[in-house]
């Protein structure tokens, strides 16, 4: 990145249309909603909702583990994403018939290392935190040096125990095209828009 890149910010997680216009308005590039067993998990039809009363520059990410491809495909047409993240085990390749970037998740960190990059397609890379119980979610930081220096073909996305105490420090060491948080904006399970607004702030500030 240019050392006068400002990074994008994805806030994951959304339930509520109050809390996204909240997020799209502290400045978020890009809100993430989840489609996989998570206590966030929303459900088609809320997902529609809160995408109808979103700007048009906000990209909606719907967030995916191990569904069929035709499922993934009928929820992102039905709600309106712009693209598409793997979060699960799909083989590279996974084959989807929708004209919409996808964003690889790759857990990394805990002796698991970064995987060989050249035999994926997809449009970025998603770096988050390796648990062998998780998908993601987890709230813990991941060694960022293993990314420090990576050769990555694609746009890479930070994640994992992210929050408004290290993400400039994140920002700094790993120079991603854009950070993801969750858990890291959030009081007692609920996003806090004061916490979203400090995050997006110290974050796009470094």
């Amino acid at each position: 990145m240019s050392e006068d890149y400002q990074v994008k910010v994805k806030i994951c997680g959304i339930t509520g249309v109050d809390m996204a216009l909240a997020a799209v308005e502290a400045g978020a590039d890009a809100l993430g909603f989840v489609f996989a067993p998570s206590r966030r998990r929303v459900q088609p039809e809320t997902a529609r909702a809160i995408i109808a009363q979103l700007p048009p520059f906000v990209a909606r990410v719907g967030v995916f583990v191990n569904s069929p491809p035709g499922e993934i495909e009928q929820i992102a047409r039905h709600c309106g994403l712009t693209a598409v993240q793997l979060s699960g085990d799909e083989p590279p390749g996974y084959a989807l018939d929708l004209a919409l970037p996808i964003i690889r998740s790759l857990r990394v960190g805990n002796g698991k290392p970064v995987p060989d990059l050249n035999g994926f397609k997809d449009d970025a890379f998603l770096f988050d935190t390796y648990c062998d119980k998780s998908y993601g979610g987890t709230g813990k930081t991941f060694d960022w040096s293993l990314l420090e220096n990576i050769a990555c073909p694609k746009p890479v996305i930070l994640a994992g125990g992210l929050n408004p105490f290290n993400v400039r420090e994140a920002v700094r060491t790993v120079r991603p095209y854009a950070v993801d948080v969750s858990g890291g904006v959030e009081t007692n399970g609920q996003k806090d828009a004061q916490k979203i607004k400090e995050f997006i702030t110290l974050a796009k500030g470094v």
